[in-house]
Protein backbone atom coordinates (compact mmCIF):
# COMPACT_ATOMS: atom_id res chain seq x y z
CA UNK A 1 0.00 0.00 0.00
CA UNK A 2 1.26 3.47 -0.88
CA UNK A 3 2.35 5.47 2.13
CA UNK A 4 -0.36 7.84 3.33
CA UNK A 5 0.52 11.52 3.55
CA UNK A 6 -1.22 14.51 5.13
CA UNK A 7 -1.60 17.35 2.66
CA UNK A 8 -2.44 20.92 3.56
CA UNK A 9 -6.05 21.73 2.62
CA UNK A 10 -7.30 25.31 2.38
CA UNK A 11 -10.84 26.18 3.42
CA UNK A 12 -11.99 26.97 -0.10
CA UNK A 13 -10.56 23.67 -1.33
CA UNK A 14 -12.53 21.91 1.39
CA UNK A 15 -15.77 23.70 0.49
CA UNK A 16 -15.24 22.95 -3.20
CA UNK A 17 -14.73 19.29 -2.34
CA UNK A 18 -18.04 19.21 -0.46
CA UNK A 19 -19.90 20.75 -3.38
CA UNK A 20 -18.24 18.96 -6.31
CA UNK A 21 -17.16 15.57 -4.98
CA UNK A 22 -19.47 15.02 -2.04
CA UNK A 23 -22.43 16.66 -3.85
CA UNK A 24 -23.37 18.53 -0.69
CA UNK A 25 -24.86 22.01 -0.81
CA UNK A 26 -23.05 24.45 1.49
CA UNK A 27 -25.99 25.69 3.53
CA UNK A 28 -26.08 27.95 6.56
CA UNK A 29 -25.73 24.96 8.87
CA UNK A 30 -22.39 23.89 7.36
CA UNK A 31 -21.22 27.49 7.11
CA UNK A 32 -21.85 27.82 10.86
CA UNK A 33 -19.87 24.62 11.56
CA UNK A 34 -16.93 25.98 9.56
CA UNK A 35 -17.21 29.30 11.38
CA UNK A 36 -17.08 27.68 14.84
CA UNK A 37 -14.17 25.43 13.83
CA UNK A 38 -12.27 28.50 12.67
CA UNK A 39 -13.20 30.40 15.83
CA UNK A 40 -11.84 27.60 18.04
CA UNK A 41 -8.87 26.36 16.00
CA UNK A 42 -7.65 29.42 14.09
CA UNK A 43 -3.92 29.92 14.61
CA UNK A 44 -3.48 26.53 16.29
CA UNK A 45 -0.43 24.61 15.06
CA UNK A 46 0.31 20.90 15.17
CA UNK A 47 3.14 19.02 16.83
CA UNK A 48 5.74 20.21 14.31
CA UNK A 49 5.00 23.83 15.21
CA UNK A 50 4.43 24.93 11.61
CA UNK A 51 1.45 22.96 10.23
CA UNK A 52 -1.95 24.59 10.67
CA UNK A 53 -4.42 22.44 12.58
CA UNK A 54 -7.35 23.42 10.38
CA UNK A 55 -5.53 22.70 7.13
CA UNK A 56 -3.86 19.44 8.13
CA UNK A 57 -6.46 17.98 10.48
CA UNK A 58 -9.93 19.55 10.62
CA UNK A 59 -10.63 19.79 6.89
CA UNK A 60 -8.78 16.56 5.91
CA UNK A 61 -10.56 14.49 8.60
CA UNK A 62 -13.96 15.76 7.48
CA UNK A 63 -13.06 14.97 3.85
CA UNK A 64 -11.97 11.46 4.85
CA UNK A 65 -15.28 10.87 6.61
CA UNK A 66 -17.20 12.00 3.52
CA UNK A 67 -15.15 9.68 1.31
CA UNK A 68 -15.79 6.82 3.71
CA UNK A 69 -19.56 7.31 3.54
CA UNK A 70 -19.53 7.71 -0.24
CA UNK A 71 -17.31 4.65 -0.81
CA UNK A 72 -19.89 2.51 0.97
CA UNK A 73 -22.84 4.18 -0.77
CA UNK A 74 -23.99 5.33 2.63
CA UNK A 75 -26.07 8.48 2.86
CA UNK A 76 -24.37 11.45 4.49
CA UNK A 77 -26.07 14.68 5.47
CA UNK A 78 -25.01 18.10 6.70
CA UNK A 79 -25.32 16.78 10.27
CA UNK A 80 -22.64 14.09 9.84
CA UNK A 81 -20.36 16.51 7.99
CA UNK A 82 -20.81 19.20 10.64
CA UNK A 83 -20.02 16.60 13.31
CA UNK A 84 -16.78 15.75 11.50
CA UNK A 85 -15.87 19.43 11.18
CA UNK A 86 -16.56 20.05 14.88
CA UNK A 87 -15.16 16.81 16.31
CA UNK A 88 -12.27 18.57 18.09
CA UNK A 89 -13.92 21.78 19.24
CA UNK A 90 -14.12 20.61 22.85
CA UNK A 91 -10.35 20.02 22.96
CA UNK A 92 -8.96 23.56 22.74
CA UNK A 93 -9.50 24.48 26.37
CA UNK A 94 -8.17 28.04 26.28
CA UNK A 95 -10.38 29.04 23.36
CA UNK A 96 -13.40 27.36 24.90
CA UNK A 97 -12.90 29.20 28.18
CA UNK A 98 -13.05 32.43 26.21
CA UNK A 99 -16.22 31.26 24.49
CA UNK A 100 -17.71 30.37 27.88
CA UNK A 101 -17.13 33.95 28.99
CA UNK A 102 -18.99 35.33 26.00
CA UNK A 103 -21.82 32.77 26.17
CA UNK A 104 -23.06 32.74 29.72
CA UNK A 105 -25.06 29.53 29.33
CA UNK A 106 -21.91 27.52 28.50
CA UNK A 107 -20.24 26.24 25.39
CA UNK A 108 -21.94 22.82 25.33
CA UNK A 109 -25.36 24.43 25.61
CA UNK A 110 -24.34 26.88 22.89
CA UNK A 111 -23.35 23.95 20.64
CA UNK A 112 -26.74 22.32 21.16
CA UNK A 113 -28.55 25.60 20.55
CA UNK A 114 -26.66 26.24 17.32
CA UNK A 115 -26.30 22.71 15.89
CA UNK A 116 -28.70 20.45 17.77
CA UNK A 117 -28.32 17.78 20.42
CA UNK A 118 -26.68 15.20 18.15
CA UNK A 119 -23.71 17.44 17.34
CA UNK A 120 -23.25 18.36 20.99
CA UNK A 121 -23.37 14.69 21.99
CA UNK A 122 -20.81 13.68 19.37
CA UNK A 123 -18.40 16.51 20.23
CA UNK A 124 -18.75 15.72 23.94
CA UNK A 125 -18.38 11.96 23.41
CA UNK A 126 -15.20 12.44 21.36
CA UNK A 127 -13.64 14.81 23.87
CA UNK A 128 -10.63 13.36 25.66
CA UNK A 129 -10.73 14.37 29.31
CA UNK A 130 -7.72 15.84 31.15
CA UNK A 131 -5.36 13.35 32.81
CA UNK A 132 -6.02 14.78 36.26
CA UNK A 133 -9.53 13.28 36.06
CA UNK A 134 -8.09 9.77 36.35
CA UNK A 135 -6.50 7.74 39.18
CA UNK A 136 -2.86 6.68 39.13
CA UNK A 137 0.55 7.32 40.64
CA UNK A 138 2.03 8.63 37.40
CA UNK A 139 0.96 10.20 34.12
CA UNK A 140 1.50 6.82 32.43
CA UNK A 141 -0.97 5.13 34.81
CA UNK A 142 -3.50 7.93 34.42
CA UNK A 143 -3.10 7.83 30.65
CA UNK A 144 -3.82 4.09 30.65
CA UNK A 145 -6.94 4.55 32.79
CA UNK A 146 -8.17 7.24 30.42
CA UNK A 147 -7.50 5.04 27.40
CA UNK A 148 -9.48 2.14 28.93
CA UNK A 149 -12.47 4.39 29.60
CA UNK A 150 -12.31 6.00 26.15
CA UNK A 151 -12.09 2.59 24.44
CA UNK A 152 -15.27 1.50 26.24
CA UNK A 153 -17.04 4.64 25.06
CA UNK A 154 -15.97 4.08 21.46
CA UNK A 155 -16.96 0.39 21.51
CA UNK A 156 -20.55 1.39 22.18
CA UNK A 157 -20.62 4.41 19.86
CA UNK A 158 -22.86 4.82 16.85
CA UNK A 159 -21.67 4.59 13.25
CA UNK A 160 -20.99 8.29 12.73
CA UNK A 161 -18.88 8.59 15.89
CA UNK A 162 -16.85 5.52 14.92
CA UNK A 163 -16.15 6.82 11.41
CA UNK A 164 -15.08 10.22 12.71
CA UNK A 165 -12.82 8.75 15.40
CA UNK A 166 -11.09 6.37 12.99
CA UNK A 167 -10.50 9.19 10.49
CA UNK A 168 -9.21 11.35 13.35
CA UNK A 169 -6.82 8.68 14.67
CA UNK A 170 -5.57 7.80 11.18
CA UNK A 171 -4.77 11.46 10.49
CA UNK A 172 -2.89 11.76 13.79
CA UNK A 173 -0.86 8.60 13.20
CA UNK A 174 0.11 9.59 9.67
CA UNK A 175 1.02 13.12 10.70
CA UNK A 176 3.17 12.18 13.70
CA UNK A 177 5.37 9.98 11.53
CA UNK A 178 7.05 13.09 10.15
CA UNK A 179 8.36 13.92 13.64
CA UNK A 180 10.68 11.00 14.56
CA UNK A 181 11.25 10.75 18.31
CA UNK A 182 7.99 12.43 19.27
CA UNK A 183 6.53 11.00 22.47
CA UNK A 184 3.14 10.36 20.82
CA UNK A 185 4.61 7.77 18.45
CA UNK A 186 4.91 5.06 21.11
CA UNK A 187 1.46 5.85 22.49
CA UNK A 188 -0.19 5.73 19.08
CA UNK A 189 1.52 2.43 18.34
CA UNK A 190 0.44 0.92 21.66
CA UNK A 191 -3.14 2.13 21.30
CA UNK A 192 -3.30 0.81 17.73
CA UNK A 193 -2.11 -2.59 18.95
CA UNK A 194 -4.43 -2.64 21.95
CA UNK A 195 -7.58 -1.23 20.40
CA UNK A 196 -7.84 0.82 17.20
CA UNK A 197 -6.85 -1.81 14.62
CA UNK A 198 -9.25 -4.41 16.01
CA UNK A 199 -11.90 -1.71 16.55
CA UNK A 200 -12.22 -1.36 12.77
CA UNK A 201 -13.45 -4.97 12.59
CA UNK A 202 -16.06 -4.72 15.33
CA UNK A 203 -19.60 -4.16 14.12
CA UNK A 204 -20.22 -2.04 12.18
CA UNK A 205 -17.08 -3.18 10.36
CA UNK A 206 -14.98 -0.60 8.51
CA UNK A 207 -12.37 -2.74 6.68
CA UNK A 208 -10.94 0.14 4.63
CA UNK A 209 -9.89 1.81 7.88
CA UNK A 210 -8.33 -1.47 8.98
CA UNK A 211 -5.99 -1.38 5.98
CA UNK A 212 -5.12 2.28 6.43
CA UNK A 213 -4.56 2.07 10.18
CA UNK A 214 -2.49 -1.08 9.77
CA UNK A 215 -0.33 0.69 7.18
CA UNK A 216 0.05 3.75 9.42
CA UNK A 217 0.99 1.49 12.32
CA UNK A 218 3.63 -0.35 10.29
CA UNK A 219 5.03 3.01 9.19
CA UNK A 220 5.40 4.06 12.83
CA UNK A 221 7.04 0.75 13.69
CA UNK A 222 9.64 1.34 10.98
CA UNK A 223 10.86 4.55 12.61
CA UNK A 224 14.16 4.05 14.46
CA UNK A 225 13.51 4.60 18.15
CA UNK A 226 14.99 7.92 19.23
CA UNK A 227 14.88 9.95 22.38
CA UNK A 228 11.28 11.14 22.74
CA UNK A 229 10.42 14.73 22.00
CA UNK A 230 7.88 15.82 24.55
CA UNK A 231 5.39 18.63 24.01
CA UNK A 232 3.54 20.50 26.69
Amino acid sequence: MERLEIKQVEKQEFLTFLENEAKIRIDGYLESAVEVAEEVHSGLMREDGVSAFLGTHTWPVAMDVVRHYRSGNRNITSVEIAAAILHDVMEDDERILNLHESKSYGFEAYMEYRFGGKIREIATELKIKPLENYPGNSDAERQLARFHEYSDILRHSEYDVKAIKLADRLNNMVFIRKIPGHDKIKRYMREAEDFYISYTMLQPKMPEYYGKLRAAYEDLRSIPMQRAVTTH
